[in-house]
């Protein structure tokens, strides 16, 4: 079997050229973290099994984050395997940075230039290039097949030549020159190089470079001690060695890498947030109120005419309307996970805007605009990505996080993450606020995901300036150039997300419903209420638990029910309470329309309490999956003091938000803003009074005091 090993800087095409020679479909993105651990897969070509390791994004092989570590230290381990570097050929020049870090190495190298951006930056002369630096280099085009036989073919090449005897000799003149001139500070390493290296003259150069740059991995490794670091120096000869290679094999135009003239607009200081709203806005408005309320209003038709009513009818003919199977059937199966499917071309559509933000290049400028921002607060500038993801789904976002090298900053990316309203919660928002709030809904959405925002920076605020100190931390941040999203690799994702979604309520929110169904139809000893007769587990405990939630607006047991059972997951929450209100049909509007009915067991009075209501989802704590996540990254103890700040922060959140809400819906808005005013003229006043008190001193009376002050 011939071992692969896929190496590259972040947005280089690397996880794209390893779905194309694997035929998969890991996700693809402009932000760190996307392959955070090593993926591996083999295929086969030739009648040969090649198995191929698709490493995190790097620059070099000096690393500063926990994926580059990952990275770092399986290249070092595996450094006699074949190495694929892939690089962009519009920013060649930097990204051969890494190439000759892999070359001071001694690993066997092939070179694939690829074609991201369709413009021609420089013509570079390859033969040249490749006859200079000793490495078959592969210009690649990952959509084409021909191409990719060109990889493939080097790679048979080079194994063949290894399987020989073949050791990459490399020339990099200024190695000699670079450890002759500190040779005298590394002649008391000699020992431990030698061992460490077992007389592999190559290894022992990287070695020896690495110490002088102060690589605190390698230093633990070979148990030495030295502060003296030539980290820049040896930065200046790579640099200068590889001018000198563009100047000779390349024509460069006047060009920066990534630049665009929309940039003026979207990263104008004044312009730049308030177009990330619209576009926020505008995909809101198209998944909810748009295209994806129809659509989903069309699979609603669909699912009651050919699946829910004929098998309702089937088995009501074959065992009776009040049967344990067809409630189970109507309620758990139809109510409740039928509910739910319905808001499959929404979240197809969702997913479908995130994936035109991310592949356009836009989402990492988002990341820049919110960078500044984040730091005041003690966050790295590697934290927006995974609060970013977050939107997305927060159990995988967390994962993100362990590419942070300060442990504090990741422990309160981690904390932060569930506060940004995942996918999941959607369905709330739009079946809930879509009952009361109609057409204005939208905003009442784009409310909640900015107040998830707010309510994070605050608290990451107060971490930083109590128990969270973070370190100042590197943070790199790449921009690609505006590109066409890709219609193959988006409908690649979308396809893996509505899998996932399909699946998810196949399994999981089924389970659930299921569960949900028993505890609401069986009594404390198991007898089928059936009619309706006795109380239910579920009730019984709603209605333990509903006197704490009376200060927020809402109390009856079902919700309460359905928030223990969104635990699970946050989708829950909307077919619990289509089981509860018993609606039998598969659409939005039939559960909108029974939360508005005061006989249904879940219901709202008013729209302060739904308001208050979807606050508290929001903030509440995160499903069991993210929890778990959480445990494993940043361990018990801050996990436990992550998810009680949850409850305790939705708790007073909801209760401000629904408190000035009722004060509005009782008195109106001019009466309600009067006595605002009221209560802020009287605490400016009591203010005032207790400033004035505490500049008044005691006087003595005497001449001293008389000069000093004008007291009497």
């Amino acid at each position: 079997m011939i071992q692969v090993n896929l190496v590259g800087n972040p947005n280089t095409g690397k996880t794209t050229l390893f779905n194309s020679l694997t035929h998969s479909e890991e996700h693809v993105g402009n932000w760190h973290g996307v392959t955070v651990e090593e993926k591996a897969k083999l295929y086969k070509y030739k009648d040969n099994d090649i198995n191929i390791v698709d490493l995190p994004g790097i620059y070099s092989l000096s690393p500063l984050s926990y994926e580059e570590r990952v990275a770092t230290d399986y290249i070092i381990k595996h450094k006699n395997q074949i190495v694929v570097n892939i690089c962009d050929a519009s920013n060649l020049q930097r990204n051969l940075y890494l190439t000759i870090g892999l070359m001071e190495l001694g690993c066997p190298i092939i070179l694939v230039v690829n074609q991201i951006d369709k413009r021609k930056i420089c013509k570079i002369d390859f033969n040249g290039l490749s006859k200079e630096l000793g490495i078959d280099i592969v210009y690649l085009n990952a959509s084409d097949k021909k191409t990719l036989i060109n990889l493939n073919n080097c790679i048979l090449e080079l194994d063949k030549k290894l399987k020989g005897g073949y050791k990459p000799e490399y020339k990099l003149k200024y190695i000699n020159v670079f450890l002759e001139k500190y040779n005298n500070i590394l002649t008391i390493f000699d020992e431990k190089i030698a061992e460490k290296s077992q007389n592999n003259y190559k290894f022992s150069e990287f070695l020896k470079i690495k110490i002088l740059e102060n690589d605190e991995n390698i230093k633990n490794e070979l148990n030495i001690k030295t502060e003296y670091s030539a980290i820049e120096e040896i930065a200046t000869y790579r640099y200068d060695y590889i001018d000198n290679l563009m100047e000779k094999y390349s024509t460069k135009k006047n060009h920066v890498y990534g630049q665009s003239k929309l940039d003026k607009i979207f990263l104008n200081k004044f312009l730049a947030l308030p177009i990330f709203l619209v576009f926020l806005a505008l995909s809101f408005y198209l998944t909810f109120f748009s295209i994806g309320s129809y659509l989903s209003d069309w699979l609603s038709y669909l699912l009651d005419k050919f699946i829910s009513t004929p098998l309702l009818n089937f088995l009501i003919a074959n065992l009776g309307e009040n049967s344990a199977v067809v409630s189970l059937v109507e309620d758990a199966l139809i109510g409740g996970v039928g509910s739910i499917l319905t808001f499959l071309p929404q979240v197809a559509l969702l997913f479908f805007f995130l994936s035109l933000l991310e592949d356009s290049g836009y989402l990492s400028r988002v990341a820049f605009v919110f960078e500044d921002v984040l730091s005041k607060v003690g966050l790295s500038g590697k934290s927006v990505y995974t609060l970013l993801m977050g939107f997305g789904c927060s159990t995988t976002a967390v994962l993100t996080a362990r590419n942070m090298e300060d442990k504090n900053s990741k422990i309160k990316t981690g904390l932060l993450t569930p506060y940004m309203s995942c996918s999941a919660k959607f369905p709330i928002y739009a079946v809930l606020g879509g009952a009361f709030f109609g057409a204005n809904n939208i905003f009442v959405i784009i409310g909640l995901y900015i107040l998830g925002v707010v309510i994070a920076i605050l608290l990451s605020y107060i971490l930083e300036k109590t128990l969270l100190k973070s370190k100042e931390q590197s943070f790199i941040l790449e921009f690609p150039p505006y590109r066409m999203m890709s219609l193959k690799r988006t409908s690649a994702l979308l396809w893996q997300n509505v899998k996932q979604f399909i699946t998810r309520v196949a399994t999981l929110i089924l389970a659930m419903n299921i569960v949900v169904w028993l505890l609401s139809n069986f009594t404390i000893g198991f007898h089928f209420i059936g009619n309706g007769n006795g109380v239910s587990i579920l009730e019984m405990l709603g209605k333990l638990l509903s006197p704490i939630f009376i200060p927020l607006g809402f109390n009856s047991w079902g919700l309460i029910s359905a928030l223990i059972a969104g635990l699970v997951a946050k989708e829950v929450i909307v077919s619990s309470i289509a089981m509860f209100n018993g609606v039998e049909e598969n659409s939005i509007s039939s559960i909108q329309s029974s939360v508005i009915l005061s006989t249904s067991a879940v219901y709202f009075a008013s729209k302060s309490s739904v308001l208050s209501f979807l606050v508290f989802c929001l903030l509440y704590f995160p499903c069991i999956a993210t929890t778990s996540v959480l445990i494993k990254e940043i361990g018990k103890k801050w996990t436990f003091i992550g998810v009680l700040l949850e409850f305790i922060i939705a708790y007073l959140t909801a209760f401000v938000i629904y408190t000035i809400a009722r004060v509005f819906e009782v008195y109106g808005f001019i009466k309600t803003l009067l006595i605002f005013l009221t209560i802020l003229v009287i605490i400016t006043a009591i203010v005032y009074i207790i400033k004035r008190i505490k500049k008044k001193k005691l006087c003595a009376y005497s001449d001293i005091c008389k000069k000093k002050c004008k007291l009497k």
